[in-house]
């Protein structure tokens, strides 16, 4: 494929070689979100198209706001990897897959300039409306790859797009002083932190445990919905802002 249209109007297109038929006759049902991870855009853009990579994104958004589409919506990137939400671990099929880019946690991780965001908040707003997605679907790669991934990291105004009318967001907690559920605890409280956690779609098993997996899927969500202290420890804000999480979704499909 030489070229194509771009599903979003404003995007640039710069076609990657790396990408195939969504399985199973699946669509997209999420939106993924990254950080590039690299030294530059250029570089990052570059490789993204690069055929030796073996990884693309949908789109590719620079710091200037200027949004390039390397994959068509309807077809799979290879974006995310091994990973799960709701069971469903090929989330290349079911996803579109949004580089945004940023040097990184090994780079420095330096804010999101604005300009940036709000071209991140346009895109995703367009491919909410042609898809229909969720907003509780509008993940960090974190998310879907916890401990593989911590991008688009604590950093990353979720804020900003939640005012804006995309993602789901509840004010969190304050984070004070008291009892909390780390590695090494058991019992019913264990398990009901898992069951809420997999409610949400987090890939955890429910076991009672606070098992080191446990652990590193509790940092995902605090990476995204508490962003204040990352630390995989379920203390009393964790814990409240997930019920409240629930509690907001429940309301929205309940509508």
């Amino acid at each position: 494929m030489s070229s194509f249209l771009p599903d979003e109007p404003s995007a640039e297109v710069r076609v990657s070689p790396n990408f195939g038929p969504r399985r199973d006759t699946l669509k997209p049902n999420m939106i993924v979100l990254h950080y590039t991870g690299m030294a530059t855009g250029p570089g990052a853009e570059a490789w993204l198209c690069d055929p030796a990579s073996e990884v693309s994104a949908h789109y590719l958004v620079h710091e200037d706001g200027r949004i390039v589409q390397m994959v068509r919506e309807s077809d799979r990137a290879w974006h995310a990897g091994k990973g799960s939400w709701f069971g469903r671990t090929d989330i290349n099929s079911c996803s579109v897959g949004i580089e945004i880019v940023n040097s990184g946690h090994s780079l420095g991780y330096p804010a999101f300039p604005r300009r940036q965001i709000d071209a991140v908040i346009g895109l995703c707003a367009g491919i909410v409306q042609r898809h229909f997605i969720p907003a509780q679907r509008v993940l960090a790669h974190s998310d879907v790859a916890p401990g593989r991934k911590i991008d688009p990291g604590e950093k990353f105004p979720w804020k900003a797009l939640f005012a804006a009318g995309v993602g789901h967001l509840v004010p969190a907690a304050p984070v004070r002083r008291g009892a909390v559920l780390k590695a090494g605890d058991m019992g019913p409280e264990v398990e009901a932190l898992q069951s809420m956690l997999a409610v949400y779609g987090y890939g955890v098993e429910v076991s009672g445990v606070f098992d080191r997996q446990t652990g590193i899927v509790v940092e995902a969500f605090q990476r995204h919905f508490r962003p204040r202290l990352v630390d995989g420890v379920a203390d009393g804000s964790t814990i409240r802002t997930l019920q409240r999480l629930l509690a907001s979704a429940k309301a929205i499909l309940s509508k």
